[in-house]
């Protein structure tokens, strides 16, 4: 797994496939298995990038708080690393503020795939707190699980035993999941109506976290923005992963037969 520093933070970061770029950034806290159910099927026609944002994984995890721009700033990092010239980035809750800024600030992305994502971090609930629990805590860490999904995709032991073991391994420990909190907090767009690439704002109906009718805010707000609403919760790309990774690659796909 390759690794950049950026301002003294190491980063690290994967690759998969080959052609066009896309990368995903991933929301509070959570370490790059978010993306299990979409990278792996990005990854052959295209090039699939998972990073690890500082404060998870295998990232460093400098004192806090982090802010939305020192975070666009280690994307830029990862891509300029990676080689990338041109990329669809596709960010959820945090990830997608972290889009955001870095389309607004750098020239390398194409696209723009927004899951969960509100232009001003006014628009997060307290019930993201019900996200955070300790790393040695299986227990809490499935309990809090259940904030970010609509449905009973919990109740199989299975899918539960291996989430929490994921986090287990990837995700931010309780200091550096405030310190991104935080980030997604403070966050206010820049002008949207300066981010000119095409952008798909898709929103669970039924996001606790992020209220959907932020994300239909957003869409409107974007010169090229589309909004779309699926069924589920804020990780509504895990729990309508199979609609929503179908959504994803037939929207790639049109901005690169444009």
């Amino acid at each position: 797994m390759p690794t950049v520093n950026n301002d003294g933070v190491r980063l690290h970061y994967e690759t998969d496939g080959s052609g066009s770029t896309v990368a995903f950034v991933n929301d509070v806290g959570a370490g790059a298995w978010l993306w299990g159910w979409q990278h792996g099927v990005v990854a052959g026609p295209r090039e699939s990038l998972v990073w690890d944002l500082r404060g998870s994984g295998r990232s460093d995890a400098p004192p806090g708080p982090y802010s939305v721009e020192a975070l666009a700033s280690d994307l830029e990092g990862v891509l300029s690393d990676a080689a990338v010239g041109n990329v669809h980035l596709v960010g959820a809750g945090l990830g997608g503020m972290i889009a955001l800024a870095y389309a607004h600030r750098y020239n390398r992305a194409s696209s723009l795939t927004l899951l969960g994502t509100a232009a001003s971090g006014e628009a997060v609930t307290d019930r993201l707190d019900h996200l955070r629990a300790p790393l040695s805590d299986p227990a809490a860490l499935a309990e809090s699980l259940q904030t970010a999904f609509a449905s009973d995709l919990l109740a199989h032991p299975q899918i539960r035993e291996d989430m929490v073991n994921w986090r287990q391994a990837d995700d931010a420990d309780i200091e550096a999941w405030d310190a991104q909190a935080t980030a997604m907090r403070t966050f206010e767009a820049p002008p949207l109506y300066e981010i000119t690439i095409p952008a798909l704002v898709i929103h669970g109906v039924d996001d606790v976290i992020v209220p959907a009718s932020a994300g239909e805010s957003l869409a409107g707000d974007l010169p090229r923005g589309e909004y779309l609403a699926v069924e589920g919760g804020h990780w509504a790309f895990i729990e309508e992963s199979a609609a929503v990774t179908d959504q994803l690659v037939t929207w790639l796909d049109e901005q690169e037969t444009e």
